[in-house]
């Protein structure tokens, strides 16, 4: 089991002043995910952060459960043509097609940076085939400082992007052949874009993922009539932000009655009520994404409200209240690993 950093809290719920360490101590923010874990469950979702470095002027890094840096592929990326990003009245829309320097300038140029951060690394890889799944898993095990992978599987902005995460059979054999290339901590990542997510979740528990990041970007589209032609460049992007909390509930929510592993929560968060929202739908942990953008100190400061958020559910833990929404038929309990 891995643990990394330390949690420190700022209550913002009944005054901005630090809270002492004596006053904290009585909630524990831990959670695990399977052989991870974490100090809180506070982390950031991948390619709404840069490479970190570009927070540290406004985030206490260390601080945060972790940190997703941008997915990485095998070999460099240009990404997709402009316009890349669209703004909607409830969210974002994106197509910016992987855009990254491949696996070795990151592991060249980022890594060192990112290991000395004092929260979990967890570095998010998109591969074409199986084959390139498990090669990068594999390139990426002697390296030290990684905590956990995620399995992005779910990327509608590139071609077959999805196509590990619309089957589940699919699903169930690139997790598992990645599994048997390494013993560091696996993440997937799904789609909302399938009928029935909850059986793309089983084929990654049965492939033997630690956790299940829920969800990437839900496909959309945006117009520009007086021109007659679409505004991004790729015509389809992902949309998130706001808009998508519902559709990422309800997704944590049938998944978490299928599966016992952990889930981690991601859509629309950005702030303290839609953290407590996931957790109590039965994510263990939620990514903070599009708020990123607009409010790059929104992780810090729900992490500064969780243990009073908690303690107002009379629990002294997080992991008592993951999954104790009224009526959630649960097929296991998600204790430590």
């Amino acid at each position: 089991m891995i643990e990394v950093g330390e949690s420190g809290s700022r209550s913002e719920w009944t005054r901005s002043d630090v809270m002492s360490e004596t006053s904290r101590s009585d909630v524990d923010l831990a959670v695990p995910i399977g052989r991870l874990r974490l100090p809180n469950p506070i982390l950031v979702a991948a390619g709404t952060f840069g490479y970190a470095r570009e927070m540290e002027r406004v985030v206490d890094l260390g601080r945060l459960g972790g940190v997703l840096p941008k997915t990485i592929t095998w070999e460099p990326r240009i990404g997709n043509a402009p316009w890349r990003t669209v703004e909607t009245a409830a969210g974002l829309l994106n197509s910016i097609g992987l855009d990254n320097d491949g696996i070795e300038a990151f592991i060249a140029h980022h890594l060192p940076y990112l290991r000395g951060l004092g929260s979990a690394v967890i570095v998010s890889i998109a591969g074409r085939t199986e084959d390139e799944f498990v090669r990068m898993a594999d390139r990426l095990a002697i390296e030290p400082g990684i905590a956990a992978l995620e399995l992005n599987i779910s990327c509608p902005n590139v071609a077959h992007g999805v196509d590990f995460g619309a089957d589940a059979e699919k699903c169930r054999r690139v997790v598992s052949r990645v599994r048997g290339a390494t013993d560091t901590a696996i993440l997937t990542k799904l789609t909302p874009n399938v009928t029935r997510i909850a059986d793309i979740a089983e084929g990654a528990t049965e492939g033997g993922t630690d956790g299940i990041s829920l969800i990437n970007t839900v496909l959309g589209m945006a117009v520009d009539w007086r021109a007659r032609r679409p505004l991004l460049g790729n015509r389809i992007g992902g949309l998130s932000g706001p808009a998508i909390k519902p559709i990422a509930l309800r997704c944590i929510y049938q998944v978490a009655e299928r599966v016992s592993t952990p889930l981690i929560g991601i859509g629309g968060i950005g702030s303290i009520d839609d953290v407590m929202e996931f957790l109590v739908t039965g994510a263990s942990a939620v990514q903070i994404g599009t708020a990123n953008y607009y409010d790059p100190t929104v992780s810090t400061r729900i992490l500064d409200g969780l243990p009073d958020a908690v303690r107002e559910l009379g629990a002294r833990s997080v992991i008592e209240i993951v999954g104790s929404l009224e009526g959630l038929a649960r097929p296991g309990a998600r204790g430590p690993a």
